[in-house]
């Protein structure tokens, strides 16, 4: 008995032996499956990083290619259009007015009332989409399709076309277009997505005049607005400091106003006010300066238009769930910690930056939004916790560096412009008795990754006072414009045309192309 009980011990023994290095197998596999994962968050935490050192070299980067942009043509990656506008709103507008907000992938129809004294009495909105195959279809199927609609909302809202006949039209078209005049420019690209290729090179202002006379209503575009202009316009209306207008949404795009005789590249460019609202077309910025990942450049190569609007592909709102797609995907490639490998990892925009942002921003104990997106949307099933913290901080990283690089986007705006308080003791001061008191600067910020999206928002203000510092911060004020792009080109229209000048005009329509 003693020699069984010792062979079934020894047995046991080694048994559990077996179960153990089994086990401690597992974990180590486990382990180093872990741990690689951890090291592509890392490597792209590392590369993505946006210190303030970093951000001050963008912004020098920034300001130099709009010099550069503002001397030549060519001469920089930024386009640094001239909008022809130079008289901003001032609050006085009175009347009632319609606007056609149109999206990268929807728009919103408005119907506005001014009552002078910097009020709007009020306004109604409506939402539609933009029919996806009409983003590549031709100019005359989207232009019709706008048109049509804002013959229906005019008619829905109670009124017929022989009440608008003859009233002008302000016409918001926020592509990259080379104006020749207010209300005369062509289409110099397509971005965010539209890509119809007989429109390029053509009178933006005439493709829409010929869509409204095919369908019988009878107005005149009296000026082709962009709608970062168009967004300050509205914060200039509330506010006579505004001085920059910044739209951070599905696409990107920045305007402000400038001394006309600083554009060198019109000489002898004279207007009543002795300035130009200049119109960046900030998302082609470029700079080595800029963070740029792997994944980055994979997304680039396989856009529609690679080599081309690099900041916006960094920031905007179109791009930036993909890049936490790209991340997962290389990590499902590395691990199994997601499980076996989605097919949707491998779908370009399947991951939409709402539905990013909506997994950065739960606050569940479980993280129950983040596992319920990651199956929607990815089909990604059973993540453990660990799994969607990781998910988390990859929204996070993505996020910070977005906003980081807008925030240095404006603070390059300001300090060419001589508002941030770098170029010595009078910069962006006004003199008063022997101490210069700083000049109170605004900011108008539209879009709904700044306007809707909380964390963005912090990350960008925090990155603007590091920037600026504890001394210059407090007098640049970043201001939401809600619906600005819209209704500040509705007061730009009102401004810019006969009726809208001697303010005697009841009804008056707006089409903005975003």
């Amino acid at each position: 008995m003693g020699k069984v009980g010792l062979g079934l011990a020894v047995g046991c023994a080694v048994a559990s032996c077996a179960i153990a290095a089994v086990m401690v197998g597992r974990r180590v596999r486990s382990r180093r499956r872990w741990l690689r994962v951890v090291r592509v968050l890392d490597e792209f935490e590392e590369t993505a990083s946006t210190p303030v050192g970093r951000l001050r070299q963008v912004v020098d980067a920034m300001a130099v290619e709009m010099h550069a942009g503002l001397a030549s043509e060519g001469g920089s990656k930024l386009k640094m259009l001239l909008t022809f506008v130079d008289n901003l709103p001032d609050g006085s507008e009175n009347g009632t007015y319609y606007a056609l907000h149109i999206g990268g992938t929807n728009f919103r129809l408005l119907r506005i009332q001014l009552g002078g004294q910097r009020s709007i009495l009020g306004h109604d909105v409506e939402r539609k989409p933009i029919p996806q195959h009409l983003m590549t279809s031709t100019s005359e199927e989207l232009f019709d399709f706008i048109a049509l609609s804002l013959k229906e909302f005019i008619e829905r809202n109670g009124n017929k076309n022989n009440q608008v006949r003859g009233k002008d039209l302000g016409f918001t078209f926020s592509f990259p277009v080379k104006q020749t005049s207010l209300s005369s420019g062509t289409l110099i690209k397509w971005t965010k997505g539209f890509a119809i290729q007989d429109m390029v090179e053509k009178d933006v202002v005439e493709c829409l005049q010929k869509a409204l006379s095919r369908i019988g209503i009878d107005m005149n575009v009296a000026a082709l607005v962009n709608d970062s202009v168009g967004t300050l316009a509205l914060g200039h209306f509330y506010d006579k400091d505004t001085v920059a207008a910044v739209v951070i949404g599905t696409g990107t795009n920045a305007c402000y106003l400038e001394r006309a005789d600083a554009v060198i590249k019109c000489q002898g460019l004279l207007t009543a006010s002795g300035g130009m609202v200049i119109n960046m077309e900030w998302g082609n910025f470029w700079s080595s300066h800029l963070p740029r990942t792997s994944y980055d450049i994979d997304l680039d190569a396989e856009s529609q238009n690679p080599n081309d609007q690099g900041f916006e592909k960094m920031i905007s709102g179109m791009y930036l769930g993909d890049i936490v797609r790209r991340v997962i995907h290389k990590m499902s490639l590395e691990s199994d910690i997601f499980g076996p490998v989605s097919s949707k990892l491998s779908a370009r925009f399947v991951l939409s930056t709402p539905s990013m942002a909506a997994m950065h921003e739960d606050d569940t104990p479980n993280l129950s939004e983040v596992a319920k997106i990651l199956e929607d949307s990815l089909d990604i099933y059973n993540v453990p916790l660990k799994v969607r913290k990781l998910v988390v901080k990859i929204c996070d990283v993505v996020t910070r560096r977005a906003a980081r690089l807008a925030a240095a986007g404006i603070v390059g705006i300001l300090k060419k412009i001589g508002r941030d308080g770098t170029a010595g003791i009078t910069s962006g001061r006004v003199k008063s008795g022997k101490s210069g008191k700083m000049r109170r600067t605004v900011v108008a910020i539209e879009g709904g990754l700044y306007t809707s999206y909380t964390i963005f928002r912090e990350y960008l203000n925090e990155a603007v006072g590091e920037i600026l510092g504890e001394e210059i911060a407090p007098f640049v004020i970043l201001k939401v414009m809600e619906d600005g792009s819209g209704i500040g080109s509705a007061m730009l229209a009102a401004s810019n045309s006969s009726q809208g000048q001697s303010q005697s005009q009841s009804v008056d329509t707006v089409v903005q192309v975003l």
